[in-house]
């Protein structure tokens, strides 16, 4: 007994305890922690990660480093080359699916176009490269998705609280500062729009499942395809920017036909 207490007492057995319960952690992390991979990436083969990682270094390593370690250009006012680590797939599929990425010209914010320039298949590999570098959010199913499985009524009150400040109640969209802006939200599908909130693009915040769930994320887009598909009975909607451009409607046509009138009973008149 007198022998293992002055083992424990020895000074080196505090040093070996730590390096001992450092072992210990860090086998029992190396064994519970989720892959590198994310559930999309394990999904495909290796063949589509080198696929992906070639087309990545020809179009996008110019911006974001031969491997995704991001670029930064010390100018605030242009766009940098952020990392990708972490990123995930559906970061990629948003901004190469929606016409953002590769930008044409440096700017405070890429805007969505019509020219996609990659297919489904190569955006896929990117994603797939990128996924593989760290975990990040994947690519959304069909179903988390689907408008028609979601509830307008509830989504549109989700919308009101954590969207129209930016996009607008209607999602028509609206200004920020220094030349940045909140994009209207018609004519996204609903792909897109799950892929921005879980990804955060732009000046966007990330809604992730423990502030909007997967559940709340469908119902605001089937609020949103609710106002787009609707009938307008209302007449003209001055692109839903609310009393600012009714007002401007009213002075700009309404004094108009005021000075008209003006104009025919003087002629009229004389």
């Amino acid at each position: 007994m007198n022998a293992l207490a002055a083992r424990r007492r020895h000074p080196a057995a505090i040093a070996i305890l730590i390096m001992l319960g450092l072992f210990l952690t860090g086998a029992v992390y190396a064994a519970l922690a989720p892959t590198q991979a994310d559930a999309t990436t394990r999904a495909l083969p290796a063949q589509t990660v080198e696929e992906g990682k070639a087309l990545f270094r020809a179009n996008c390593a110019s911006c974001h480093g031969l491997n995704a370690e991001g670029r930064p250009t010390g100018n605030e006012d242009k766009v940098a080359g952020p990392a990708l680590a972490g990123v995930g797939a559906a970061a990629v599929d948003f901004q190469m699916g929606t016409g953002r990425m590769p930008m044409a010209a440096p700017g405070v914010q890429a805007p969505r176009t019509d020219e996609v320039k990659f297919s489904d298949e190569e955006i896929a590999a990117i994603g797939a490269y990128v996924a593989s570098l760290a975990p990040g959010p994947e690519v959304p199913s069909e179903e988390a998705v689907d408008p028609t499985k979601g509830d307008p009524a509830r989504g549109g009150e989700l919308f009101r609280v954590n969207c129209a400040m930016c996009h607008n109640f209607a999602g028509a969209g609206g200004a920020l500062t220094r030349g940045k802006y909140a994009p209207a939200l018609d004519d996204v599908t609903s792909k897109h729009i799950y892929e921005a909130m879980v990804t955060g693009p732009q000046n966007m915040p990330v809604f992730n499942d423990s502030n909007l769930t997967a559940e709340s994320k469908r119902d605001i887009i089937a609020f949103l395809k609710t106002v787009e598909e609707q009938e307008k009975p209302g007449g003209m909607t001055l692109g839903s920017l609310g009393p600012v451009t009714e007002g401007l409607f009213a002075w700009v046509f309404g004094l108009g036909l005021l000075v008209a009138a003006a104009v025919w009973i003087g002629a009229k008149a004389g």
